[in-house]
Parts: C-alpha cells; structure tokens; sequence
C-alpha cells in the first residue's frame, strides 16, 4: 500500500504543496496515485524531527491560530503528563503542583479561561471548577493534541485563553494492520532521601495496541499506562498579613489600615515541613471503529484515569496571634512586619509554635465515553452526530494531628507551656532565619503532647453529558467551499460535600478532651537536611499509632453535621460542613451556522471561516437561606449524618437564564509559496468556575435591626466576555524543514468575577427572608428590621481590561549540514504579554493592586535536539517570569509567584527496529517554587521538590 503521509512530506520539502484548501485537497488526491518514484524524492524522518515537522504541516493548514502536537512526540519519549507536553508550545506556561506540572496559562490567563475537549467532547475537571488538571492525562494515551488560539462557531464556548483539544488514537488511522508499543522506566527522586520515610524510588509502565480488522474495517485500539513515583517537598511557607497592631509606636502611618492608621500589618505566622508519600496514576483508554463502506462510520471509545496519592506533612506551624502578641524588635517594610520577636502575652493569646503531622489522601477518577456517528449522506452533505458522558470525582481527605509544648506532660493535669517566644527574620524569596524558645522542648516525649486530631474532608463529583448532531454541505462556487451548521445539548451536575470530625483543641489543652501523651515507640527523632539543615529538629509521630492510642480500634469517621454539645443540642459548631455543601446545574443549548470560505483576492488564495454561535443557558444552585424556623417562609426539618435535625433553614434552588451571541472570523492569505498571514477575530466567553456558582450565603440581623450577609460564591454569576484579535505571519523554510512565525495578539475583556462589598444592598427584594421586627432576646426589646444593608458576595465586577501580547517562534531542522550534523535542529519560542488589568488583594496587608492570575509577561521555551542513526537527544528549557496564582496556606491564598527556570533532558538509542532505551532526568537544576507577598518580596513560599531520574526501554512490534 502506497504511503500518503511519505508523499505529503516529500511535496513539503520541496515547496510543492498549493495555496488553498481545494487545491491542496485535489494534490492529496493526485498524491494517491501511484507516483513515479524518479520523480519524487520521499524524505525518510522519525523521531522528535518527524513529530516537528508533522506539528508544523498541521499548524500550516489549520484554519484558526493554533499550535500543534503529534503522536511522534508524545510516544518518541513521552513526559509525566499533558501539561509537560502542552507547556513547550508558544505561549504556554505550567504551574507546578508538588514540582510538576498540573495547570497551564495560556497567553497570560490560569485555567479557569481554558476550555478543554477528548475527542471534540467537552471535560469536566477533578480541580472542583473548569480548570483541567492535565496531569490527569497520562501522555502515553494521547495521539494528538493542538491549542486553539483563536475561536470559530463550530468551537464549543468557554475558552477566552484558548482551546486545548486532546485526541486519543483512530485504530483505523493507523497505517500498520496491528501495531503493539510497551514502554517500562524506573524512577528516582535525589530529594528523597533528605525526608524521612519518603519513597526514593517509582516506575512508569504503558502498553498500547492497535489493529484493523475484517479487510481494514474494523479497528481497535487499547491503551494502558501506570504511574508511580514518590512525593517529596521540603517547603517553607509563609501565612498571609491578616491582622494588625502599633508595632512601631509612630504614629499616623497612613499606609495602615483605615481603622487603625498607626498599625502595622502582622502575617499569620508560616510553615516549615517535609512532605513525603506516593502518587499513583492508572490511565485506560480503548475504542472500537467500523466503517462497513466509504460512507458510514461509527466509534465509541471510552478514557479512564484514575490518579490517587497517599503523603504526609510533618515539621512546624508557627501561628503569631499578633493582634494579642508581646513584639518587640520588629523589622518593618512597606508597613508590614517582616521580622521581629513574638512572645506568647497571657493565657489568652494564642502564640504557639504547633508540631504537625499531617496524613492527606487524595482519590481523583477521570471517565469519559463517546459514541460519534459520521455519515457521508449524499456527495455533498455529511453529517455527525455525537453522543457523550464525563465525570469527575475527587475526594481529599487531610487529616490534620497537631500536638503542642507542655510545662510537663507527664502529671497528670498537664499545663500548655505559657513561656512561648518565636524569632524570625525573612529574607526575601531565601530561606528565613527563625529561633524559637522551645526548641529543646520538640523532641522530647516529656513535654510534647498531641493536642488534636482533625479531618475535614473535600468531596466533589462533576458529571456531564452532552448530545451534539453537526452537518456540514459543499458548495461548488469560487467563494464558500462550505457551509457547517449544528446544534449541542449538555446538561452538567455538579455537588460539594463537606464534612468534618474534631477532637481536642490546637491552641491549648482540652479537659473535656484531654491530650495524648506519646510513647516511644510512636515517635521518631527528625533532623533537617540540606537548605534547611539550620532548623530544629522536630518529632514525627506514626499517625496510626497515635490515634489507636487514644481512640482505641474505633476511630471516628468524618460526618456532615449541624454540631452539638455533649447534651446533644445543635450549637451550629460545625453548621459550615452542612452549608458549604450542595450542587450546582447547568443546562446549555446551543446552536451555530459557519461558512468555509476559499477564494482569491488580488491573485491572493484566501481560506478561512466566518459563522456565529448561539449559547442559551440555564444555571441554578441549591441553597439553606436561614428562616429562623418560620414555616410560611419554607422551613423544613434538615437532619445530617449525625441525625440531628435542625428547623432554621429553608431548602431553595436559585439560578439565571442568559442567551449569548459569539460571532468569528478567521481569514488565511497565502502570499506566496512559503508564507501566510492570519487574521482571526471573535466575541469569546469564559463561564465562572462551577464551584463559584454554589449558593452558599448568610445573613446576620443585629440586635438593632441591621443587616448584613455575605457568600463566596453566587449563582447568579455570568460569563467573562471579551473581543480579541489575532494576527500572524506564518514562513515555511523549503530548502531545509521549518518555520518562523510571528503573532500580535489583543483581548479586550469586560469584566471578572471578584469578592466586592455591596452598600445599601436591599436583602429583601433580592429574596432573603427578613422579618419586619427582630426582639433582642437579653432584654426584651423590639426593633424594626431596615432590608437595606451590606452585603459581600461574588459579582461581575464593572471593570475589565485589556490583555495585548507577542509571540515569536523558530524551528530548524539542519539538514543541510553534513551527515554527522544532519540531525541537528533547535525550536525556540518567546512571548510577551501586557495587561492593564489590576485586580485587589489585601493578603500583604492593606488593599493593593495585583496583575490578572497566571500572566507572566515573558516565556521562554527552547528544544535543542540531536539525532544521528539510531541515537536521539534533547535539552529543554521552560521560563517564566513572575506571575499571580493560588498556594495553600492554613487556607487558600493569592500570592506572587517568582520566576523559574525548568530544564529538562531526555536521549534515547535504538538497538534495533523494535528494541530502544531511554534516560530521562525532569528538573534537571532542581528548581524551587518561590512566592511572595507585597510588592518587594517577603512572606511568601519556597519548596524543593528534586530532580526525578528516569532509565527504561521500549518495545513495539
């Protein structure tokens, strides 16, 4: 059987291949003649080279502004995940969870813009909102993938930063009638050994296969790839500046608080830990296809991962409780405390230094399945239509073991030592220097004791299913080769649960819930090593051991719970694990009408598209207004797991209806044999996170009748918009394979989702209840309830912005050097990206101006490859500079992300045709992540992770 692809690249490498898509469609058809082999010189390639040149044959023919992967680069020499692969592309940047990568920018927006897609099917995400965690996606698995930077109709919506497409392999595609891949590669992490119980060492195994049957039509693929490596930090991590006192004693410092204009901002406190455990991912990927005749084809084809971690967390967490705190020498900058001596003032402050350790268990699970039927229905008309159904789940369970200094732990009544006294000083994004009175005290069993155990776990399930029915009709005139038109179904569930179980107290000791006291044989002495060999040695505690001691074999479980006393009355206690949980719907239609166009202006082929798309949506989200058990206002008797029951709340469901219109353009000229120049243009959308349209408000009357109410989330939230616009210049080398592009870029976007403070908000016009009178239960008295209050909650704020960049990308391969060298070839990508965007943030203390989260102003990506015969090697180098993003901190918090520099090496040999090794080492300079808070750095995060050593071969037949 003739090779088409061969030809197709041969006609690349000598500049053959026409202007518009009808006459390279009628070339492709030519090319599957038999061709005379003296006439056309068919250029062999494999390897990273081939997977380049493919991805730039596919870019070139694109009809929007993408960019490109092929299957030769994700199987030459796969990476851990899709977000290693997709980060290497212009305009791409990562940002590492636990030292890989996990979430992506694109063109200066997090994830939250990004709409992803397997197999034209849209994804829904273990994170709880639309932000994919690509590393979900285990590279093996995956045969194509491309990022769309300029939308069209036919697109489904959500993307404002762009599309990423994810495709799994077409058994019938494949050019082998069975074609089998096993690839196996231990792991070793260098970091592993400076953390105590860490695993060293991890594998990677994957096994695909593909075959045609029944005279090549029917097709089946499978796919298998498993993961598991260890987990290793070694991490400081600062706390946010959330109180205040007069440190300084100067007065009208005007840059302080409002309230308090001669305070000075005062962090939380910080965290010093090793973190340890295994990350285990199963990846499982199958489809069948059947093409019966030329006509008719139909695939189903079905995506699991399942992606779990076990880890610890163990070292210290210091908590400074400044507003009540005894400071003295205290280091201020920009009206912030950065260092200083904090001494626990009296039994009612809360200073402490708490020794943690820490279990956390993460269970994600990724399903996607898809039937698509594709029907040739008369020459000119096609159609398909798609049917499918993805679902995420996630459970995180952290159980928290905190234990605390006492003056003697072993009397009987032991007393929390009052002497507590914390020094620190930070050093801008380097390790602080830090002194704590106590520190004799850590690892000794005598004075330590466990104080509390807590669990708080996070459940969330996201499931979608969709139905989509696309027709396409050719046209034969000189202006529209086609019109494409469609319409999509999705109805979307999404439900959070919360839950929680605690025991004890983590700023004291509990008579009621009295401490452990440790034994020898549930401790071990740790010691710091490396970079923070400097620090106090700390006990860690065997979890299991631990609580078995102190709840015997029947440990307490986690439940969803109002809270009560020890008589069994609801004090509300825990009512945040009843109210933080609950479900969100979403229901879109939507329908689109898109011309393909070809024709010529000025001698100039021009190809493209123009359509638009309609989106209807119907959004809703189960709310617990409080009704203070008034029936006629919907009370009802709500029990949670424990079995109490509570009557103050009404059950609603509360939501919006909204109709979008989103046109596009996308014109392609090809101004001479080599070069094009794009031009795209579209109104995009990008739908709130699904977790931000939870209703999970409050009110609160005063004894005085005025109200107040906040939430985090709303359901009534609407889309991001934005207008932008794409220019490219496109040149294809001929003589050698590669090309150089250049693209502007410009989003004008109308607003974001912020937390904002609402004045004379009207409660009840906006359906709260809120009674006309509220009596002060101490006195007697009766007040009239004013509706008009304040009111804080997710808006659309009214402010937008604009996002405008660059981009410039080379790739050369040389083959015009000599035999030795022929392989040589480089590809190297730069972007910069502006925006005048400033949203606020108050967690360096004070409300200041931050940049939109996940621009980085300039990236950087270079691949420098080298094959000769059957030897493969590459160097690659991913910069970014600083950027905004989320960390975790006692709690979630926004903070300032310094830049990184990640390089990556990978070679590989082929013994024979079928038998190859290969040598990998990720992270090779050990880069650390580092955060700060304020505009000169301070406060902020620096975790190593290691460098993660990979040796393994491969195996096809």
């Amino acid at each position: 059987m003739f090779n088409l692809s061969k030809v197709t690249l041969a006609l690349m490498a000598s500049g053959a291949l026409a202007f518009s898509a009808q006459t390279y469609a009628q070339q492709a058809e030519n090319a599957s003649q038999e061709p005379n082999e003296d006439d056309i010189e068919v250029i062999e390639v494999t390897g990273f080279k081939s997977s380049l040149i493919k991805s730039i044959n596919q870019k070139r023919w694109a009809d929007t502004v993408s960019e490109q992967i092929s299957a030769d680069d994700l199987g030459g020499l796969p990476d851990v995940s899709m977000a290693d692969a997709l980060t290497r592309l212009p305009g791409i940047a990562a940002v590492r969870t636990g030292g890989q990568a996990a979430e992506i920018n694109i063109r200066g927006l997090n994830g939250d813009y990004i709409s992803t897609t397997l197999n034209g099917r849209e994804q829904v995400s273990t994170s709880g909102s639309r932000s994919i965690e690509f590393d979900q996606y285990p590279s093996e698995l995956i045969s194509e993938a491309a990022v769309y930077k300029s939308s069209k109709a036919s697109l489904i919506e959500g993307g404002i930063a762009g599309s990423v497409e994810l495709k799994t392999a077409s058994p019938l595609a494949n050019e082998e009638q069975h074609k089998f891949n096993v690839n196996l590669r231990g792991m070793y992490n260098d970091r592993a050994t400076e953390v105590a119980d860490a695993e060293e060492y991890g594998h990677r195994f994957s096994f695909s296969y593909q075959g045609q049957f029944l005279e090549e039509t029917l097709g089946v693929s499978l796919g298998y790839a498993r993961l598991y490596q260890p987990g290793v930090a070694t991490q400081f991590i600062g706390f946010a500046y959330n109180s205040d006192q007069d440190v300084d004693f100067l007065a009208d410092d005007m840059d302080g608080p409002v309230e308090n204009p001669d305070h000075e901002y005062l962090s939380e406190g910080f965290e010093l830990q090793h973190l340890g455990g295994e990350e285990t991912r199963n990846g499982y990927v199958g489809a069948i296809e059947w093409m019966p005749n030329d006509t008719f084809t139909v695939r189903a084809d079905a995506f699991v991962s399942q992606f779990d971690s076990e880890s610890f967390a163990r070292g210290f967490r210091v908590k400074f409780d400044g507003e009540t705190a005894a400071i003295s020498n205290p280091v201020i900058v920009d009206n912030s405390m950065i260092g200083g001596t904090i001494n626990r003032k009296s039994k009612n402050n809360n200073t402490r230094v708490e020794l943690v350790n820490d279990d956390n268990q993460d269970f994600d699970e990724v399903q996607s399945y898809g039937l698509n039927l594709d029907w040739q229905i008369t020459e000119q008309l096609t159609a398909n239509m798609d049917i499918s159904y993805s679902s995420a789940e996630s459970e995180f369970r952290n159980g928290l073991l905190w234990s605390l200094v006492a003056e003697d732990a072993t009397v009987e009544n032991p007393s929390l030592d009052q002497n507590v006294s914390i020094s620190y000083m930070l050093n801008g994004l380097d390790l602080p220097n830090v002194g704590f009175s106590q520190e004799d005290a850590f690892t000794d069993i005598n004075r330590v004791m466990v104080s509390k155990y807590g669990i708080y776990p996070y459940e969330n399930t996201d499931e979608l299913k969709a139905y989509r029915l696309d027709f396409n009709y050719e046209l034969d005139n000189d202006f529209i080769a086609s019109v494409e038109f469609g319409v999509r179904y999705s109805d979307r569930d999404y439900s959070s649960d919360r839950s929680v179980y605690e025991y004890g107290a983590d700023n004291n000791f509990s008579s009621s819930e009295p401490p452990l006291r440790l034994t020898d044989d549930m401790i071990d002495v740790v010691d710091w090593e490396g970079e923070f060999s400097y620090f106090p040695s700390y006990l860690a505690i065997d979890l299991d051991k631990a609580l078995n001691a102190w709840f015997g074999n029947d440990i307490p479980q986690p439940v969803q719970t109002w809270g009560s006393d020890e008589d069994g009355v609801i004090n509300n206690s825990s009512s945040w694990s009843v109210l933080q949980s609950g479900e969100v719907y979403e229901k879109v239609f939507s329908a689109y009408v898109m011309a393909n166009l070809d024709f010529e202006l000025f001698d100039t082929p021009i190809s493209g598209n123009v359509g638009i798309r309609m989106v209807d949506t119907d959004q809703s989200a189960t709310a617990l207004d409080f009704v203070g058990g008034d029936i006629i206002a919907g009370a009802q008797n709500i029990a949670d797991e424990a079995g109490l029951i509570n009557s103050d709340y009404a059950p609603k469901v509360i939501g919006i209806e909204y109709t979008d219109y989103l046109p596009s353009i996308n014109l392609n000229a090809r101004i001479t044999d080599d070069s094009q120049i794009r031009f795209a243009a579209a109104k995009v959308m990008a739908r709130p996170p699904i977790n931000r349209l939870a209703a999970d408000r409050s009110t609160n009357i005063a004894d005085d009748g005025k109200v107040t109410g906040s939430s985090t989330n709303s359901p009534y939230l609407k889309p991001t918009y934005a207008t932008q616009y794409d220019l490219s210049y496109e040149y294809y080398f001929t003589e050698t394979e590669g090309n150089f592009v250049f693209a502007v870029y410009y989003k004008d976007i109308d607003s974001f989702v912020q937390n904002l403070t609402i004045g004379n908000f009207n409660f009840r016009d906006a359906g709260f209840y809120i009674p006309e009178t509220i009596e002060n239960e101490t006195t007697g008295v009766v007040s009239e309830v004013d509706p008009v209050g304040i009111y804080s909650t997710a808006v659309n704020n009214e402010e937008g912005g604009t996002i405008k960049g660059a981009e410039v990308s080379y790739t050369q391969v040389f083959t015009f050097l000599p035999e030795l060298w022929s392989g040589l070839g480089m590809s190297l990508s730069y972007s910069h990206t502006k925006s005048d965007v400033k949203l606020l943030t108050n967690l360096a203390g004070g409300t200041k101006e931050q940049t939109l989260p996940g621009l980085s102003e300039n990236l950087f990506t270079s691949t420098l490859f080298w094959e000769y015969l059957d030897f493969e090697t590459r160097l690659s180098v991913r910069y970014r500079d600083r950027f905004v993003s989320e960390q975790w901190g006692v709690n979630e918090q926004v903070a300032n992300f310094a830049g990184e520099t990640v390089l990556d090496y990978q070679a590989s040999y082929n013994f024979t045709d079928k038998f190859g090794a290969l040598f990998q080492i990720n992270n090779l300079t050990d880069e650390p992540t580092q955060s700060y808070f304020g505009s000169k750095p301070f406060s902020g995060t620096t975790q190593y992770f290691g460098r993660q050593f990979y040796l393994g071969v491969t195996y096809s037949f």
